[in-house]
């Protein structure tokens, strides 16, 4: 009599893809105070990844979180978010030579222009005029991102010596709303340091850019 063959072993079901928990993946909506998707794309995929290097458009990019940085003096990031794009066609996508070369009438047509809410800038005279920006911001780390390895959002500083460095020489070379607290929030959203806390994905995806970047 013919033995039976044993059954086939049932595949064992791929595993489930694990959700981030909440402390993980939305640790700065307590630290940040706003949980719009647009700010959490932000958070996840911009803050603290350095933007660094040679080239024009990495210039333009570091002119414009500054400027945004300042902008927010008095407000919230999240209302300053809201009127990135804003910003950007204002201010000619933050292009370095042509806002250099602004003039008092471009300033005035500024603090003129029409709309409300997202589709305008903040209209205060003194966040619209600006000096000249130089390649001198990195100086500040060195060169290199600091990685901070903060258990929780509590540790996070809101300024540091090298913002305070910072805050000094814009200062000295004409920039308004540049005070030590603004150099370190620019610090942070332009990876000058890594700032998400150890044990989240976000620090794990930062350092990893870090380390692929700068060695």
């Amino acid at each position: 009599m013919a033995q039976k063959r044993p059954a086939a072993r049932q595949a064992a079901p791929a595993p489930k893809r694990q959700k981030l928990k909440a402390s993980e993946g939305s640790w700065y909506e307590a630290y940040a105070g706003a949980t719009a998707d647009y700010y959490k794309k932000y958070m996840d995929k911009e803050w603290g990844v350095p933007i660094h290097g040679p080239g024009r458009s990495r210039d333009n990019k570091l002119f414009e979180m500054l400027s945004l940085e300042g902008a927010q003096a008095g407000l919230s990031w999240d209302c300053i978010l809201r009127k990135r794009q804003a910003y950007r066609r204002a201010f000619d996508h933050f292009d370095l030579p042509t806002v250099a070369a602004y003039s008092p009438k471009k300033v005035n047509l500024l603090m003129k222009s029409p709309g409300s809410g997202s589709e305008v800038i903040v209209k205060n005279r003194a966040k619209i005029e600006y000096g000249s920006f130089t390649k001198f911001l990195w100086s500040f780390v060195k060169g290199k991102p600091k990685v901070n390895r903060w258990k929780t959002s509590k540790q996070i500083p809101v300024v540091t010596k090298e913002a305070i460095a910072m805050s000094k020489e814009l200062k000295r070379r004409n920039f308004g709303f540049v005070g030590p607290t603004v150099c370190y929030a620019l610090m942070q959203s332009v990876g000058m340091v890594n700032d998400h806390p150890v044990n989240t994905p976000q620090w794990k995806r930062v350092n990893a850019i870090v380390e692929r970047r700068f060695g």
